[in-house]
């Protein structure tokens, strides 16, 4: 029932436009996105698991990332207040942040992509690499014609 909702609000911000206000910026930028497990592994430290994909649009506030599963392991990507660490390959140099995921579809039925769609918000961002993914932001609108927002 809920990936039915999910569908149906997607379809609905497909034919009347997002209505959010942050602008959005397509990007193809490749990631790497990382849970920690709050169990401790054999040797003590905490189990870090990770898995590739690359972004579908970023705005200074949210970020779309296209991801292979929904899961990683026993762990939900998009479960109640999960934070996800993110490390985002720019083309000068990578950027890490925090994100909260916000919502998910399947890409079951997109033309090109395959997997999961996630939308999420940027919570925490060092200074510098805040500094770094806006001068990004930046290069990208003076190049581009903005779009309406396809997530958070």
């Amino acid at each position: 029932m809920a990936e039915l909702a999910r569908t149906f609000a997607s379809r609905l911000r497909q034919f009347f436009g997002d209505l959010r206000g942050t602008k959005r910026q397509q990007a193809y930028l490749p990631f790497s996105l990382s849970l920690t497990s709050s169990r401790l592994s054999r040797r003590g430290s905490r189990r870090v698991t990770s898995v590739g994909g690359h972004t579908l649009d970023i705005s200074t506030t949210g970020i779309a990332l296209i991801v292979p599963a929904i899961r990683i392991g026993e762990h939900y990507l998009v479960a109640d207040n999960r934070r996800l660490e993110v490390t985002l390959e720019l083309p000068v140099r990578p950027v890490e942040m925090g994100v909260i995921p916000v919502r998910y579809e399947s890409l079951e039925e997109h033309e090109t992509e395959t997997g999961y769609l996630i939308g999420a918000r940027i919570t925490d961002m060092s200074e510098e690499h805040r500094s770094h993914f806006n001068e990004y932001i930046r290069k990208l609108l003076k190049r581009k014609p903005m779009m309406s927002a396809s997530g958070p």
